[in-house]
């Protein structure tokens, strides 16, 4: 689930005619039953040059915003296409996904691509940013108000009552801002949109790639269109089963596990700047002092750092993994000198401007994280902390639950039902510090007999592209449809970066 991890929270304004244009040239007839996704791609989309990048073509895709009234309000799904390279071996489209909640899959097409070059050759590779993610109507707040969020970790049914009341405040204004849209942004709908985009594209079946919080779309696009898909692979998954307590406890455990194979790395390698001390109590100290509000970040001055946000370099830097920065970083951190590649202070700060964005709203509409009490709120943090004696918990979830108390869940968690024939591939590393193996493990049982998982024995977040097990296998089912043999398991390669 690996989102905003830069320090400052982006801010834009939400493009309000993009959320309030009617759709048009789509009649009633032509909308009703599950033929409405294809009516609607059936508009079409418009390709030009993209500004930031001309190799690249960028387009817009008109979408309701109420899937339940096709003909109503819309919003514009912004769009990126690199053309296959080879237009005489061109097998179709493939759709990215991309994580966050809140990342943007335009911004991945404007990028060199990460995937093979086989891969170009043989698919038109398409991105989107999803409703309510950057160009597609991000969810937007008032500056002023999202800068009086509490500290997000509770002590008291005080501290509990305020983020309530907090809550309710913020949600008011976001869907000010962001319109009629915030009521709409769950994965579900996604799923819907991803049909309407495939649909555009002239595919029959989609063929898509997703990694971390994008798989949840893929998931809800697996349920609702069993029978339109041609390949789909699943990289590093959310699990959409879990309540509010089982999701932070695996969390915790799985950043644990990451953080001990970082102190594990330190202890076998001379070139790591801390092997032969102790990590774990030098580790303790850091938290202890960002408690006491003592802890400064090299060149930051003007706002010690949090021991909510200093758990978030537990998180950021296992996702490659980046062990040898990460130990650069504590020794920084401890006195030592500080690195030339030194990161920006972890977790989110203030945001800057006159706006904010809030793609936590997404995740409160896909996960019912709210909870009765500051009591069973402190059961979580409790059973979180056994299983995560050095890293206390997961600031990515643990951070965002509070946000999410009272608010309105679209697409509750619930496990999977997979009714079609296409085979599927569900891909995780075995220490990933963002979406715990036991997720995709979960999910390939989940979906059932048509799925196959393919585990990298190595560390960090999302496998395509890891090494070149986990790539070929990918690839060869993306491109030919052929699948890992079941128990497939791609050995681990030592991190060298």
């Amino acid at each position: 689930m690996p989102r905003r991890i830069t320090a400052i929270v982006t801010a834009l304004v939400a493009i309000a005619t993009l959320l309030t244009a009617p759709m048009t040239g789509v009649t009633s007839a032509a909308i009703s039953g599950k033929d409405v996704t294809d009516a609607v791609g059936k508009r079409g989309i418009l390709w030009k040059p993209c500004e930031e990048e001309p190799a690249v073509q960028c387009g817009t895709l008109a979408v309701p915003i109420n899937w339940s009234r096709p003909n109503g309000p819309t919003v514009a799904l912004a769009l990126a296409r690199r053309k296959a390279t080879d237009p005489a071996a061109r097998i179709g489209s493939l759709l990215t996904n991309p994580g966050g909640p809140g990342n943007s899959g335009v911004n991945d097409i404007l990028r060199p691509s990460g995937f093979s070059e086989e891969v170009q050759r043989r698919f038109d590779i398409v991105g989107y940013d999803p409703r309510g993610v950057a160009r597609s109507g991000s969810v937007t707040c008032t500056a002023a108000t999202y800068n009086q969020m509490p500290y997000p970790v509770m002590t008291s049914q005080a501290d509990y009552d305020r983020w309530v009341a907090f809550d309710r405040k913020l949600r008011a204004d976001c869907r000010k801002l962001t319109g009629p849209l915030y009521d709409h942004l769950d994965s579900a709908n996604v799923a819907r949109d991803m049909d309407a985009i495939r649909s555009a594209l002239g595919e029959a079946k989609l063929t898509s790639y997703g990694v971390s919080y994008g798989t949840l779309a893929q998931q809800m696009y697996a349920e609702l269109f069993p029978n339109r898909i041609r390949a789909m692979v699943l990289d590093s998954n959310m699990d959409h089963s879990l309540n509010a307590k089982a999701f932070q406890v695996t969390e915790a455990a799985g950043v644990q596990d990451s953080f001990d194979e970082f102190v594990a790395w330190c202890q076998r390698d001379t070139g790591c700047v801390l092997h032969g001390r102790d990590i774990r109590a030098l580790w303790k100290g850091l938290l202890e002092k960002a408690g006491r509000g003592e802890l400064y970040w090299p060149g930051v001055t003007d706002r010690p750092v949090s021991a909510h946000n200093l758990l978030w370099l537990g998180v950021v830097l296992n996702e490659a993994p980046a062990w040898r920065l990460e130990a650069k970083v504590l020794l920084a951190l401890t006195g030592g000198p500080v690195p030339d590649d030194m990161p920006g202070p972890p977790g989110n700060g203030p945001a800057n401007g006159e706006f904010a964005e809030l793609p936590t709203a997404i995740l409160c509409e896909d996960f019912n994280l709210s909870l009765r009490n500051y009591s069973e709120y402190a059961e979580v943090m409790r059973s979180s902390n056994a299983v995560a004696p050095d890293m206390r918990y997961n600031p990515m979830p643990m951070g965002d639950m509070p946000i999410c108390q009272g608010h309105p869940v679209n697409n509750p968690q619930h496990r999977l039902k997979y009714t079609g024939t296409a085979p599927l591939l569900v891909g995780t590393s075995k220490h990933d510090p963002d979406t715990p193996y036991e997720w995709s493990a979960n999910v390939a049982r989940q979906l059932g007999a048509r799925a196959t998982l393919l585990t990298y024995e190595g560390w960090g977040h999302g496998i395509y592209g890891m090494t070149e097990c986990t790539t070929v296998a990918m690839d060869s089912y993306l491109i030919s449809l052929t699948i890992p043999a079941r128990g497939t398991r791609c050995p681990a390669e030592e991190p060298q970066g």
